[in-house]
């Protein structure tokens, strides 16, 4: 970039100024970014300098890439045709800076992107002369590129409780990206689901903020690798800044109501982590907080975000949210007032989808002395700076062909270690799994045989509603069993989601099986769609259990869902219990692998499962929230069974005292005291036992993931400092407070001392 940004600087600040200065140079932005060079951030100003007003809102705006291919949009040309006249108007004449999403109903290979990218950014090139930004969703894998690795969607990634592998799949992610010339990822989601009944659970990463800390970090440094600019990386998004997991309706998009202790406790916290990581840009929450909504809320986008997170980079609106201010919200009264709302709150990127009246707003606005122009150059500072750290003046496109590795089986292997290692065993009574060699078995149920069930919304369409047209290589759950149970597997489907059928022909097949595999859950969703009124599994997969519980075979059954659908009376009456959540394109062979035993599972909850529609306590609530019997979910926290047994031994601390500048090493030996090999997530809890705040029964505080043999031990240490065992306190602000705190670790628990 040097060579090139050299040649930039001395055009702007020698004949540059001269030709520029009819066009009205206006006041711009003076901020200087910690994470570009003395060299680079010039460059920006000399940018801000030599822009219009017009151009300058264009860079502020990002539209669907719908607008610039033929037909109407969200039903294009199949294959896509880029439109001459479209592209002209909208990266000609309105020379907007940002482009998003895929041409609807299509999803091109590597090539294909580039090819029309390639078109997209010469004409931006000849009209600003700055390389537009494009973004994608590709929050379990690059799920809008052909042929691209898909994984595990977030709430399982957590149930594996291996951030390693998390970080390496986000890598992929981002190396699949880059070979179609695609450098920004609205990913990851770090949104704290508290409320189990929201549509967007499973694009969380569960209920924890440390869980959602740590899983973030994770994604986060593998998407952007090393360094910005990197070939192989991309730039993340983190989203959705602020409280947007914990709608109080559990409606997506609904007003969710925080205090200011509760907002830092736990939904700060993620974001602090990932913005001193170097997370460059944010999405802002498309809901409200305490009945303001974010993208008006200056207190959060400038006042948290800014000036007390310290982030530099761009936010940027979710879809048409600017628009819904006024449309949903009923802050503003019209378009424009939501503009100046939303820039005045701290607003510098509006993705404005598939409507172009944002930027003409702007310059109106500005036009008219209801915005300064100063304020308008401080948001395209931001945008410029992004462009330039990721390198997209120099190089904004790549070759396919330097990616030899796009949809390798290397990749498709880690693809399946996501699905194997984030299912969840939850119950095996009398050892009922895995499946001995001679038992037969008897499949029934209506997410047995699709894989919109195994993936979840994203996944080659907004709703995943596609996903058994362009995942027909992979196997569902009953193809798989078909291959891992051969001449011993009956499948009846015996329901859909919310009608009774076929259910006599499962009952009467029931008599010929030694084990019954019943598969229960969802469809695919996301967003307002995935609403539902109750978390209660509808009434036909209910009465179907019932009618193969009244058969007397035992019951495996297996919840495939974004989020924890009651399953009690079920799980009380099966024999084995399993949570598969939305595990992949590999989730029909990992289930197969674990039935049969040829996988060890590993998973544990993300959250906590709960036994009744209107106890939906998390495993962080307080004390007198577990009175007279109050907290008892079906499955906690952490919950999470194998086939071998895990033993904790030796809880040792290395002081019985904590100082404000100590350090407490927490040790404790792990055997595998089981016949099987196996995988384990060790989970480290605090509780403050008296607190001028109440306390939370138990906090996480640690985790780790081991591989032991049989008869293997490992001793595994954590460290603790005084900030891992803080909370908000009385002036909502992080203390330690002096006392006693008890350390969990399985079974095991030791007390120590915090003293000032």
């Amino acid at each position: 970039m040097r060579s090139l940004l050299s040649q930039l600087l001395f055009f702007c600040f020698t004949v540059g100024p001269f030709l520029l200065a009819p066009c009205g140079i206006g006041l711009y932005g003076q901020q200087r970014f910690s994470f570009l060079d003395d060299e680079q951030n010039a460059f920006v100003q000399s940018e801000l300098r030599r822009l219009t007003l017009r151009q300058k809102a264009g860079q502020m705006t990002q539209v669907a890439v719908d607008l610039v291919f033929e037909g109407p949009t969200y039903v294009l040309t199949v294959p896509p045709v880029l439109s001459d006249e479209r592209v002209d108007r909208i990266v000609g004449e309105l020379e907007i800076g940002s482009i998003l999403n895929h041409p609807s109903r299509s999803y091109p290979s590597p090539i294909e992107y580039r090819l029309f990218i390639g078109e997209l950014q010469a004409k931006a090139m000849e009209t600003t002369g700055i390389p537009l930004l494009y973004g994608q969703d590709a929050i379990h894998g690059a799920n809008y590129i052909g042929g691209a690795t898909l994984y595990a969607q977030p709430l399982n990634l957590a149930a594996s409780f291996n951030t390693e592998l998390a970080r390496e799949l986000a890598g992929i992610t981002a190396y699949e990206m880059k070979a179609a010339s695609i450098p920004w990822n609205f990913s990851p989601a770090m949104d704290v689901g508290r409320n189990p009944a929201w549509p967007r659970t499973w694009e969380s990463f569960g209920e924890d903020p440390y869980v959602n800390q740590q899983f973030g970090l994770a994604m986060l440094q593998g998407y952007q690798t090393d360094s910005l600019g990197s070939r192989t990386g991309v730039v993340a998004c983190l989203k959705h800044f602020t409280g947007y997991g914990s709608p109080r309706s559990g409606r997506d998009r609904t007003p969710a109501y925080l205090p200011e202790r509760q907002l830092r406790e736990y939904y700060l916290p993620q974001f602090q982590t990932a913005i001193d990581s170097g997370a460059l840009t944010v999405m802002a929450n498309s809901g409200e907080v305490n009945g303001v909504p974010v993208h008006v809320s200056k207190y959060l986008l400038t006042e948290v975000l800014r000036d007390e997170l310290g982030f530099e980079g761009l936010v940027v609106s979710d879809w048409q949210d600017v628009r819904y201010l006024y449309e949903r919200h009923h802050v503003a009264r019209d378009l424009k007032e939501a503009v100046k709302m939303s820039i005045d709150a701290g607003l510098d990127m509006s993705m404005t989808a598939v409507t172009t009246d944002f930027p003409e707003m702007v310059v109106e606005l500005v036009q008219e002395g209801e915005l300064t122009e100063a304020r308008i150059d401080t948001s395209v500072a931001r945008i410029l700076a992004v462009k330039v750290a990721m390198g997209l003046y120099e190089e904004h496109l790549w070759d396919p062909a330097d990616f030899p590795d796009f949809g390798s089986d290397k990749f498709a292997r880690k693809a399946m270690q996501s699905a194997e290692e984030s299912i969840v065993l939850l119950k095996n009574d009398g050892l009922l799994l895995p499946v001995k060699p001679e038992q037969r078995v008897l499949l029934v149920g209506p997410t047995a045989d699709n894989m919109r069930s195994l993936n979840g919304g994203w996944t080659y369409s907004w709703q995943g509603d596609e996903a058994d047209t362009y995942l027909e290589e992979f196997n569902t759950i009953r193809e798989a069993l078909e291959r891992e149970f051969p001449d011993r597997l009956t499948y009846v489907e015996g329901a859909s989601f919310d009608t009774l059928r076929n259910a006599d022909e499962a009952v009467t097949a029931a008599a010929d099986a030694d084990v019954i595999v019943l598969c229960v859950g969802e469809l695919s969703y996301t967003e307002d769609v995935g609403n539902i009124n109750s978390l209660v599994l509808p009434d036909a997969q209910r009465r179907l259990f019932n009618r193969l519980n009244e058969t007397g075979k035992p019951i495996a059954l297996i919840m495939n869902a974004g989020r924890p659908r009651l399953m009690s009376k079920m799980a009380n009456r099966s024999q084995a219990v399993i949570f598969a959540g939305y595990p992949g394109p590999h989730g029909g062979d990992a289930l197969a692998a674990i039935l049969s035993g040829r996988v060890n599972p590993s998973g544990r909850l993300p959250l906590t499962y709960p036994r009744q529609p209107n106890a939906l306590l998390t495993y962080d609530h307080k004390y007198t929230e577990e009175l007279n019997g109050n907290y008892n979910p079906l499955f906690d926290f952490g919950a999470g069974i194998s086939y071998t047994d895990f033993t904790y031994s030796e809880l040792n601390l290395s002081s019985r005292v904590l100082n404000p500048n100590d350090t407490l090493e927490v040790s404790v030996r792990v055997t595998n005291e089981g016949d099987r090999a196996g995988k384990h997530s060790v989970l480290l809890f605090t509780s403050d036992l008296v607190a001028s705040v109440t306390p939370s029964v138990l906090r996480l505080r640690k985790f780790t993931k081991l591989h032991l043999e049989p008869g293997e031990y490992r001793d595994i240490t954590f460290a603790l400092t005084p900030a891992d065992v803080s909370f908000i306190g009385l002036g909502n602000l992080p203390v330690t407070e002096p006392g006693t705190f008890r350390v969990t670790v399985g079974n095991l628990t030791e007390e120590f001392d915090f003293e000032e």
